[in-house]
């Protein structure tokens, strides 16, 4: 029999290993996917995220917690790979890790980038709204 403390730590390091895992609508970005969410008028948050940024993780934290609330479960959030995805950053203009950037449809609403206070980023969150 496992040691359920192994198996919830297991769970819990591989949610915060794996950027948004848990996150239903978390969905890694692509062009296409990203120009239909626009054309279809979503409330849209894209995260800039590298696995090794401590930032990061905190953001993560968050946006998980407040994309469980019914409030924000209508918001598509795409994670862009610092690392691997410098198509995505150059097309955001964003040369950091940590950087999110909100958008309504085809406008964006909001950017920020290295800040982890839960409330600026409901803000920016509600900005897609």
């Amino acid at each position: 029999m496992i040691n359920r403390r192994i198996l919830l730590a297991t769970v819990a390091f591989s949610a915060l290993t794996c950027p948004l895992a848990a996150l239903e609508g978390g969905t890694p970005y692509s062009p296409a996917a990203f120009a239909a969410a626009q054309k279809a008028e979503q409330s849209i948050l894209v995260f800039v995220h590298a696995p090794w940024c401590p930032t990061c993780r905190t953001q993560e934290r968050i946006i998980r917690k407040l994309h469980s609330e019914a409030r924000y479960q209508s918001v598509t959030v795409f994670v862009v790979d610092f690392d691997t995805q410098k198509d995505g950053l150059r097309f955001f203009n964003a040369p950091n890790q940590s950087t999110l950037i909100g958008f309504r449809g085809m406008r964006e609403t909001r950017r920020s980038s290295g800040d982890s206070d839960p409330m600026n980023i409901e803000d920016l969150i509600e900005s897609t709204l």
